[in-house]
């Protein structure tokens, strides 16, 4: 069954969360007291698909926020102390790394970096990386690869099922139907990609690597994070690659700016579409879910690249 909540050392945080809910702010303890922390929404996502109504997701990045630019409040910070599980990935967003540190030390943590299988950064991305935020030597955005998804939520429910063994039959039935929902999915990009006038694909950062197993190139106006500045080299490599391949779209995204984008589009006249990170959620695409947002972006892929 699951463990007591374990004591937590920053009893004024808890207490001012507690007045923070009293006046009208969100109540995370539902079903039976079970309360899962995931850092941002492709990690809440298969968190919530896996471990079922009987757990309260919290999701610490807020919808319309750029997860690496998350900071955290005291009730975010709480609500860290006193989670049953928590999941995170590992140098993705600093902040929450410092705070599991130094709150939670002794929490039941999914690491997905730990549980998925990364694929190194390009050297394209290392160039931008001081402009940025520092990821290491290894590629985050693992999230748009729905097979790797598919090996967290098994993840998740193995962690699930040590927590809790009375659930373990309805984690496990959640987590294969995951995986076969996804498995799926992965076969629709397979498929959409398969034949295409054009493989290279210009966005605003680097954060779809893990879509070139499709057969896609991708490149990048800015590097891994979305506020890294490129340099007059960069611009005018890009604005000869797309001379040179007939590209036609630039995508730009939701949660970051598109100044880029446009101006890139705008100088060679080109259209530009938004190909979505998932990294989080928007006003616009509150209705939208995982699986939604990655047959959105399948769609412009395949309209971008003149697919058959």
């Amino acid at each position: 069954m699951l463990s007591a909540t374990r004591p937590i050392a920053l009893a004024t945080a808890l207490a001012s969360a507690a007045l923070l809910a009293g006046c009208g702010g969100s109540d995370d303890s539902a079903g039976n007291g079970r309360s899962a922390v995931a850092a941002f929404y492709p990690l809440a996502w298969v968190t919530g698909q896996v471990a079922g109504d009987e757990w309260e997701v919290t999701n610490l990045t807020a919808p319309g926020t750029e997860p690496h630019d998350l900071s955290l409040d005291i009730k975010q910070t709480a609500s860290l102390a006193e989670a049953d599980l928590i999941v995170l990935q590992h140098d993705f967003q600093p902040a929450v790394d410092e705070t599991v540190d130094a709150n939670a030390p002794d929490a039941e943590i999914v690491d997905a970096a730990d549980v998925v299988e990364l694929m190194p950064a390009s050297e394209h991305e290392h160039e931008h990386e001081e402009a940025g935020h520092d990821h290491g030597d290894l590629d985050p955005h693992f999230w748009q690869d729905p097979l790797l998804m598919a090996d967290l939520g098994d993840a998740v429910a193995d962690r699930l099922v040590e927590l809790d063994p009375d659930g373990a039959a309805a984690y496990e039935a959640n987590a294969a139907d995951l995986r076969t929902e996804l498995e799926a999915l992965d076969q629709e990009y397979v498929d959409g990609l398969a034949q295409c006038e054009r493989t290279t694909t210009v966005v605003s950062h680097e954060a779809f690597s893990y879509l070139a197993r499709y057969g896609l190139q991708f490149e990048a106006i800015a590097g891994l994070s979305p506020d890294a500045e490129p340099t007059p080299a960069d611009l005018a490599r890009l604005q000869q690659l797309i001379t040179d391949d007939g590209i036609t779209t630039v995508f730009s995204e939701r949660l970051a700016s598109s100044k880029m984008a446009d101006s890139l589009a705008g100088d060679l006249g080109l259209e530009t579409a938004v190909l979505d990170p998932v990294e989080g959620l928007s006003d616009e695409t509150s209705d939208d879910d995982y699986l939604s947002l990655m047959g959105q972006n399948l769609d412009a892929l395949r309209k971008a690249n003149g697919c058959q």
